[in-house]
């Protein structure tokens, strides 16, 4: 190769390359959690153990589903939710959020692993592995609610009870209060999570008891729902094939931090305080993802992948690379050309 070649290869090297970089610095990195109190019922089959569970519904589900969608317990989700829930998921698959991964999640039995829950307030806990922007809506059962049949949208009040926008985060769980309607029996607390940085969406079941459990359709009392510990969500951790850094401080995989303890504002099921339904109707228009904050807000809610100007400065720099290796390009061709000969 001549100099001139070498040279030429040298400067599209140095001038693509960072550009490739810039492309892939401005894509969204992903978000991952399950709800833990009350224990999501994916939550509560990891804890129990993906190889060896011990209720008999966990069982069934890991026989259902394969051992992999609960390794990967953190994401039961939607990539292009944008608010669309009930549009995108049909229904007796919900808790699966129509995602076949997670079948063993919709099947239906009243012996589901299950926590006790009171009417009235109640502070909510849901793992956040990877933590971002977003706001999340809780539903529960209507009365009369049949867990022996597939859970339907029907099934469930036509409001959520409790919603929540960028709540703070505690030891790696986003942490929020709610006031639970007055129920009985057996229910079925239904969790949407819609991200404000992206269309991404995740969901949960979690089965809850209101007093005593007198088992269902005549069967014994479920056992008790447990969330996994943090020392069984980092042992899973390698069998794990969800893109995630990890849990807690910091998340090195993403740049996630911990939100500052900070009030959120939250809906109970009085509707005093309005917000935003993250599991609105399709026609209702989604945040637009990846709005600029304005200018000296001091915004510090969790959101992994840079701030929200990230994408507006990886394509400003973009430009100015490429128009430093086109400049360069051309300086080079000219320095290389034989005297008394010019560039046309």
């Amino acid at each position: 190769m001549t100099s001139r070649r070498r040279t030429v290869a040298t400067v599209l090297t140095l001038g693509i390359a960072p550009l490739a970089l810039a492309g892939i610095g401005a894509a969204p990195a992903v978000a991952h959690g399950s709800m833990t109190d009350p224990v999501s019922r994916v939550s509560a089959c990891y804890a129990e153990g993906p190889e060896s569970p011990k209720s008999a519904a966990c069982k069934a589900a890991v026989a259902a589903s394969g051992t992999q969608a609960f390794y990967d317990w953190n994401a039961v989700n939607i990539a292009n939710a944008a608010g669309k829930h009930r549009e995108l998921i049909p229904d007796g698959k919900l808790c699966s959020a129509g995602n076949d991964k997670y079948r063993g999640l919709d099947l239906a039995r009243g012996d589901w692993p299950a926590s006790s829950l009171a009417s009235g307030k109640h502070t909510f806990r849901y793992k956040g592995t990877a933590p971002h922007k977003g706001s999340f809506a809780l539903y529960v059962t209507k009365d009369g609610y049949d867990p022996t049949k597939p859970l339907k949208w029907s099934d469930l009040e036509e409001k959520p009870f409790a919603t929540v926008t960028d709540p703070r985060m505690e030891n790696g769980d986003y942490v929020f209060d709610g006031t639970v309607p007055n129920k009985s029996g057996r229910h079925l607390i239904y969790s949407v999570w819609q991200r404000s940085d992206s269309p991404e969406a995740f969901y949960t079941c979690s089965d809850v008891v209101f007093g005593k459990d007198n088992g269902s359709a005549g069967g014994a009392p479920a056992p008790t729902a447990s969330a996994p510990t943090d020392e069984q969500i980092e042992d899973g951790t390698d069998e794990s094939s969800v893109e995630h850094g990890g849990h807690g401080d910091a998340d090195a995989g993403t740049g996630a931090k911990e939100t500052a303890a900070a009030p959120a504002a939250t809906t109970d099921a009085d509707g005093t305080e309005a917000g935003t339904d993250p599991a609105a109707p399709a026609s209702e228009e989604p945040a637009a993802p990846n709005e600029p904050a304005a200018a000296g807000s001091g915004e510090n809610l969790a959101e992994t992948g840079g701030d929200s100007s990230t994408p507006y400065l990886a394509a400003g720099g973009a430009t100015v690379l490429a128009l430093g290796a086109a400049l360069l390009f051309t300086t080079v061709r000219r320095r290389s050309l034989p005297a008394g000969r010019h560039s046309r």
